[in-house]
C-alpha cells in the first residue's frame, strides 16, 4: 500500500481508504463489516472514513468496534458533522459551535478513541456565521480532540474563505472531501485548483460511482440481484442519475482499456483518481472481503498517457464538470425533510 501526505501537511495517509457511508450499520451486517475492515487492514489500509450520520450514527460505532485492539498511533482515523442526528431537533444539525462540541464528543465515544486525526465539515451551514464554526473547530483542535480539520463539498469560495480564518486561527485547514470520478468530474474547474493554490488536498469519495464504473450495470440487462441498483432501501435511488443507458453503453467500452492494463474494471477507475497528484486518498467502500482487496490493488499503480487518452475519448460524452453541482444543502432545507 503507497502512501501520500494530506495535502500540504506532514500526516500521511494510505493511497486507498476505507469507508463505510452506506455499508456499516444499514445495509451490511456487522460480521460482514468487521471482515471487511480486517481485510482492509491485512491490506495495508490504514485510513478509514466516516461520519456521525452514516446509518444514524451506527456506522460510527461499528467501526469503533472493528479497529478494537488496534494500535491507534498506526491508524488515521476520519469523521464529519453537518446532518441530522438523534431525534432531528432545531440544533441536531448544521456547524453551530453547539452542534459541534456535542457531536465531537459523541463521535469519540462510539469510535472509542480519544482523538480523531481528521475532523470534517460534512456540508457548509449557510445559517452559522463561518466565524463561529471556525473558532469552534480551533477548539476541537486545541482540546486535542481532532488533529486537522477538514470540509466535504464546499465550493472554492467557501474553501478560501475557511482557509484565511483557519490561518488567523492557527490550526490546520488540510482537506476538502468531494464525490470524483471518471464521470463526475465537477471539482476539476474551480475546487480542486482552489485547494492546490491553498495546499488542501482531495479525500474522494465514491472513485468506482457506487459501483456502476465497475461494469456490472449492462444496458437492457436486468441489474445483478443484491446490487445497489436493487436496493428499494434508498440504495438505487442514490445511483438513479447514472443509469441511463448513454452512461452504462460508454462505461462498458473502459473494459477493453482496463484489460489492456491488466486491471479490473473498478481498479482501473480508483486508479484513475489517483493520478490526480491532488488527491491525497480514495474512498472505497465494500460489502465483501474481495471487493476490498480488488480495490486496493489500484493503490500505486501509474496509467500510461495513452490510457489515460483513450480512458477521456470514451467517457467525454456523458462527463458532467459543472461546478454548480457541487452538493450544497441549507439547515433550511434539512428540516423539511
Amino acid at each position: 500500500m503507497q502512501t501520500r501526505n494530506l495535502g500540504k501537511s506532514g500526516l500521511k495517509v494510505s493511497e486507498i481508504a476505507y469507508g463505510n457511508w452506506l455499508t456499516h450499520g444499514s445495509q451490511v451486517e456487522e460480521d460482514a463489516a468487521l471482515a471487511c475492515v480486517r481485510r482492509a487492514l491485512d491490506e495495508g489500509i490504514t485510513t478509514f472514513d466516516t461520519a456521525d450520520v452514516y446509518a444514524n450514527t451506527r456506522a460510527e460505532s461499528v467501526l469503533g468496534r472493528a479497529l478494537q485492539g488496534e494500535r491507534r498511533e498506526g491508524l488515521e482515523i476520519f469523521t464529519k458533522v453537518f446532518w441530522p442526528t438523534g431525534p432531528g431537533m432545531h440544533n441536531d444539525h448544521g456547524l453551530s459551535r453547539k452542534h459541534i462540541m456535542e457531536s465531537i464528543d459523541a463521535s469519540l465515544k462510539r469510535l472509542g478513541t480519544d482523538y480523531v486525526d481528521l475532523y470534517q465539515a460534512h456540508r457548509y451551514d449557510d445559517e452559522t456565521p463561518l466565524e463561529e464554526t471556525m473558532e469552534a473547530f480551533a477548539d476541537v483542535v486545541r482540546h486535542g480532540k481532532a488533529l486537522y480539520i477538514g470540509v466535504s463539498e464546499w465550493r472554492a469560495d467557501q474553501i478560501r474563505a475557511a482557509h484565511v480564518l483557519a490561518r488567523e486561527l492557527r490550526i490546520s485547514l488540510v482537506s476538502n472531501q468531494p464525490q470524483y470520478n471518471l464521470i463526475w468530474r465537477v471539482i476539476e474547474a474551480e475546487v480542486e485548483p482552489t485547494c492546490r493554490e491553498l495546499g488542501l488536498g482531495q479525500v474522494v469519495f465514491s472513485p468506482i460511482a457506487q459501483g456502476v464504473l465497475t461494469g456490472k450495470y449492462v444496458p437492457g440487462q436486468p441489474h445483478p440481484e443484491g446490487s445497489r441498483a436493487t436496493d428499494d432501501k434508498g440504495g438505487a435511488d442514490m445511483i438513479s442519475r447514472w443509469m441511463q443507458d448513454d452512461v452504462l453503453e460508454r462505461v462498458q467500452q473502459l473494459k477493453p482499456i482496463a484489460d489492456g492494463a491488466g486491471l479490473t474494471m473498478a481498479q482501473l477507475a480508483v486508479a484513475w483518481v489517483l493520478q490526480n497528484d491532488n488527491v491525497s486518498c480514495a474512498i472505497v467502500g465494500a460489502s465483501r472481503p474481495d471487493q476490498v482487496s480488488d480495490n486496493a490493488r489500484a493503490a500505486g499503480v501509474r496509467l500510461d498517457a495513452d490510457a489515460m487518452k483513450a480512458i477521456d475519448e470514451v467517457i467525454e460524452p456523458v462527463v458532467v464538470r459543472d461546478p454548480e453541482q457541487t452538493q450544497q444543502i441549507s439547515r433550511a432545507a434539512l428540516m423539511q425533510r
